[in-house]
């Protein structure tokens, strides 16, 4: 009890209700801050569910248009397509094909959308080779960094040719940012920015993505280029620094939740905005959760995505994205 003229400090007051809380809320998430993933599949006639993430799927391309527009009308800021094409190879020949999935899909998705959201397409190899590595091999099986970035040279351009306002790279190869850049400018495409997915872990959080996108490695796994979860978040301060030094006009964490700790210090070391990607794994833990009655799903969701927008975030990829937008 307060002695009489004390000073009374009572935290709960600014908690009392939800209109309360509401009024001084300091974390507060917009539509306009959310980027949908889209699956895009080569070859089908009726959208395909993704088992391991309940109400997504691989779309057609009359789908992906319908999906588009309805995130717009939502108000969500971005839309990120991902593309899985009909026949792969060794060089993933098909990601850089000016009629290949994803380049048809962009100009699909530019015709319906416009300008109303920024258009942006994954730029990476897993998709299209049969390899199931984001890279092109070496004789020994390796990836090989520079043989590779050739690729995503090529990729950049055509994506960029397509429609996409912004290409994500997201391979974790070496001097990445800077040989698209310079493709890209090299091109003509001066305005087309960069997401780099500068602080890319490899986890296990990325299982129901890999149904969706057909993307496993065939053999081995992907921890050689991508980061260790075990490694000092010092580490993803220095890419993400590197990246930006080499022309990237946003910077990622991917996954989200498991990494909120880098995602506060990526914000606080650079001057670009942030983006977080909350992968399938998050997803479908939330989705299967819910869908036993253990979790409340809305509340859940939206506890979730703030964390990752109070951790710094400026920008979060969810596929959650038309929803709560509706939602907000």
């Amino acid at each position: 009890m307060t002695e009489p003229g004390a000073l009374s400090v009572r935290p709960r007051r600014l908690r009392q209700t939800a209109a309360v809380r509401r009024l001084v809320a300091q974390e507060r998430l917009s539509p306009a801050d959310l980027v949908l993933p889209l699956f895009v599949k080569e070859g089908i006639d009726a959208p395909v569910p993704v088992p391991s993430m309940p109400g997504v799927v691989q779309h057609t391309r009359e789908s992906l248009r319908k999906a588009v527009a309805e995130a717009v009308a939502a108000g969500v800021g971005g839309l990120i397509l991902f593309g899985i094409p009909a026949v792969k190879d060794a060089r993933g020949s098909g990601a850089d094909d000016p009629d290949g999935v994803v380049q048809v899909a962009l100009r699909d998705t530019v015709s319906e959308v416009g300008d109303a959201a920024v258009v942006m397409a994954d730029l990476c190899l897993d998709e299209y080779t049969d390899h199931g590595h984001c890279g092109v091999l070496t004789e020994t099986g390796e990836v090989d960094n520079d043989a590779t970035l050739r690729r995503y040279a090529s990729i950049a351009v055509a994506q960029a040719a397509a429609g996409a306002q912004f290409v994500g790279p997201s391979g974790m190869m070496d001097g990445q940012v800077a040989a698209i850049r310079a493709a890209l400018d090299g091109a003509g495409h001066h305005d087309v920015g960069i997401m780099a997915y500068s602080a890319k872990y490899a986890s296990a959080f990325y299982g129901p993505f890999r149904d969706a996108a057909e993307c496993s490695p065939q053999f081995g796994d992907r921890a050689s280029y991508q980061q260790d979860p075990a490694r000092s978040s010092d580490e993803a301060v220095r890419e993400a620094r590197l990246d930006i030094a080499e022309g990237a006009d946003l910077v990622m964490v991917k996954p989200a939740v498991g990494y909120l700790d880098v995602v506060r210090r990526i914000a606080d070391a650079v001057d670009v905005p942030v983006a977080a990607y909350s992968v399938s794994g998050e997803y479908a833990m939330v989705e299967a959760a819910a869908a036993n009655g253990w979790l409340d799903r809305e509340r859940t969701i939206l506890e979730l995505l703030t964390s990752i927008k109070r951790a710094g975030a400026d920008i979060v990829l969810t596929y959650w994205a038309t929803e709560f937008a509706r939602l907000l």
